[in-house]
């Protein structure tokens, strides 16, 4: 009896330890590292890296592959991701609106009422939406 609660022990322990190894985080090497950032810092975090695309992904209602090149995998395989290139446009136009947003919140944000206001962001404008909202006509409900 005393070896069976040790053997169930001993399986216990071992499958926290496998469950507890999935949580734990994968080394990463230097070529992991974001590349081709032009307007984002380059030493930007990797968690605040994700962070960022999390919200864009978010404000606008899309994945990553709207910005990024899919690579298609082989069959079954998830597919990866082309983060570094520029080969989708709207990439480029995501990069005009980061400056466009700083140039906003910089510019007119921070001079209103004395710089209490809440900073625009890209849901301010595109609430999910990929094209932004930008007449009251997108707001009215049609039947």
């Amino acid at each position: 009896m005393f070896l069976k609660k040790k053997i169930l022990f001993a399986l216990g322990l071992c499958g926290i330890m496998i469950v507890g190894q999935s949580f734990v985080q994968k080394e990463h090497h230097d070529d992991d590292k974001p590349q081709n950032l032009k307007i984002l810092p380059k030493d930007i975090s990797e968690d605040h890296l994700h962070k960022v695309m999390h919200d864009f992904s978010v404000s606008l209602g899309v994945r990553c592959n709207h910005c990024h090149v899919k690579q298609e995998g082989a069959t079954g395989e998830r597919p990866k991701m082309d983060f570094a290139s520029d080969a989708k446009p709207e990439k480029e136009i995501a990069r005009q609106m980061m400056k466009m947003v700083e140039g906003i919140n910089h510019e007119y944000m921070s001079k209103i009422a004395e710089g209490n206001l809440e900073p625009v962001t890209c849901v301010t404008c595109h609430n999910g939406h990929v094209k932004p909202l930008n007449s009251v006509d997108s707001l009215v409900k049609k039947n």
